[in-house]
């Protein structure tokens, strides 16, 4: 690492501690040349993720977007934003950690709606209904009764 101010090349770290979360390293360094401090800061670089569209456009993968159609799944529910966050973050990690550079909105459509179904169920279904576009009250039924169904088998396990 490079002195800012004397341009020397041997530097060591005084300190570091984790910063943004546990997602970057900040390290103050000294120089050993003219012997003044200065801070680096240490992040992964993330390899971009495109998501495919079901019209077969690529956009650059974006949490904020998730994290905005959680929330208003989730308006005038109980569900704290440490949940939501935690469950964007989970999302987050499973795209990423799927190894491939793209993935589908439907992938990503169906993480969300299994995070939701485990915080709460009427989020679920609110998400649900814009996501899988209810036409008609009998497929917004078709819906819920897969949820009791699931409710009925956990409850007897």
């Amino acid at each position: 690492m490079k002195c800012v101010y004397c341009n020397g090349t041997s530097s060591r770290v005084v300190d570091s501690r984790p910063t943004e979360e546990g997602n970057a390293i900040r390290r103050r360094r000294e120089c050993e040349t003219c012997g003044r401090r200065f801070t680096t800061y240490e992040k992964v670089e993330a390899v971009p993720l495109l998501v495919i569209k079901k019209d077969g456009r690529r956009e650059l993968f974006d949490a904020e977007k998730i994290r905005r159609s959680i929330i208003k799944s989730c308006e005038k529910r109980s569900v704290s934003m440490p949940e939501i966050d935690r469950l964007v973050r989970s999302i987050e990690m499973q795209a990423y950690n799927a190894l491939d550079q793209e993935i589908t909105s439907t992938a990503i459509g169906e993480m969300v709606m299994e995070g939701l179904r485990k915080i709460d169920e009427v989020s679920y279904v609110r998400f649900a209904s814009v996501y899988r576009q209810f036409r008609d009250i009998s497929t917004f039924m078709q819906e819920l009764s897969k949820l009791l169904d699931e409710q009925k088998k956990r409850s007897k396990d």
